[in-house]
């Protein structure tokens, strides 16, 4: 755990200062920021972040991962012919490097990693609260865990410029080659019709009642949701029982939506793109509330998580000046308290790595 908290402070203050010494640039609208972080502080930051989850010897289903790398020996015809071809792939380049699986875990950090920075560097009002959010809210743990899903969202994520733009059919390929990843990121197809239309409307209110409707109304629903997966392989999560997601996680995600809420008039003004961002975020919310009923739903949650760390960034300045700093250090405080909440007392994460001094474990590798 001691690493963990390393790492959200070192990087929280690597960001700090790259904001600090942020540069002006030149664009014609005032979307994204006009100025951006110090690019070799962002990328200290950035390869902290890498080493620490690269470098990582457990957590989550890593051990799952680790093994498959090791009891399946990729060919191309085998790696095309799977379901989630992207994954395969990129296992059978790295087999070919090394048979140490160590570099699966590396690569995937380092590529989920940095398009993730990538997108927070250019779109984020508040970059380093921004980062300080995506580790302390549990999303860099999870990245963790769910690699191959973690690893499409970021895919996603890094086309946020096509869904800014309405470009549609970049977009559309930038999913499809998410979903060689992960089967699940073909959610994010309609999504985009679904987003591109002003917040707060009657219908994207609607979709905020639906999502509560469906958690109260669970037993009746989930037949209808998991009939229309049933012949995926993700069909078998019908079968789980293992209780919901905690009701703190719901009202972590939410924090953000009710922030941009209070303040949606004020947003629009220096935030163009909020409205795309908002409703993101909602369709988040609403998986996050029906994942009370059954935690799988939390994971389909991820794929609009990281559009809520944008958001965040902004939502802070929709306050009057006098103001601003107070909220921002209460966002800080408030996220610790559930870092310290979800890390500790929750999940009490054991961090382990074989490189990283302090840290490395007496168990046998896999």
């Amino acid at each position: 755990m001691e690493m963990l908290w390393l790492n959200l402070g070192a990087v929280f203050g690597f960001a700090v200062t790259a904001r600090y010494f942020s540069v002006p640039v030149q664009q014609e609208i005032s979307f994204p920021p006009t100025a951006r972080p110090n690019a070799y502080l962002a990328l200290l930051a950035l390869t902290i972040m890498i080493s620490v989850s690269g470098l990582r010897r457990g957590i989550g289903d890593t051990y799952v991962y680790r093994s498959n790398y090791y009891e399946t020996t990729w060919t191309l015809e085998h790696a095309l012919e799977a379901e989630e071809p992207g994954f395969a792939v990129l296992q059978l380049v790295l087999q070919n490097i090394s048979d140490d699986s160590q570099i699966l875990i590396f690569t995937s950090s380092l590529i989920t990693l940095t398009l993730i920075t990538i997108v927070l560097y250019h779109y984020s009002r508040l970059f380093e609260l921004s980062l300080y959010v995506f580790i302390a809210s549990g999303m860099f743990l999870v990245s963790m865990n769910g690699v191959r899903q973690f690893l499409a969202a970021s895919i996603i994520f890094a086309g946020a410029a096509f869904l800014f733009k309405g470009k549609l059919i970049p977009y559309m390929l930038t999913v499809l080659l998410a979903s060689t990843f992960h089967q699940s990121a073909l959610i994010m197809l309609p999504v985009y019709f679904i987003v591109r239309r002003e917040a707060w409307t009657k219908s994207t209110l609607g979709l905020l009642f639906a999502g509560t409707i469906i958690a109260f109304g669970y037993e009746q629903f989930s037949h209808l949701i998991f009939g229309a997966i049933s012949e995926t392989k993700y069909g078998g999560y019908s079968e789980f029982d293992e209780g919901g997601a905690n009701i703190i996680r719901v009202a972590v995600y939410g924090a953000p939506i009710l922030l941009a809420y209070i303040g949606r008039h004020r947003l629009k003004e220096i935030f163009p793109q909020s409205d795309i961002v908002v409703n993101l975020s909602l369709m988040g919310l609403i998986f996050m509330i029906v994942s009370t009923q059954l935690w799988i739903f939390a994971r389909m949650a991820i794929y609009f998580d990281l559009f809520t760390l944008i958001l965040i960034s902004w939502v802070v300045k929709v306050f009057a000046l006098k103001d601003q700093r107070v909220v921002y250090f209460a966002i800080v405080a408030l996220y610790l308290f559930y870092f310290f909440y979800e890390y500790s007392v929750t999940l009490n994460i054991n961090y382990e790595s074989d490189y990283l001094p302090f840290f490395q474990s007496n168990e046998n590798e896999l």
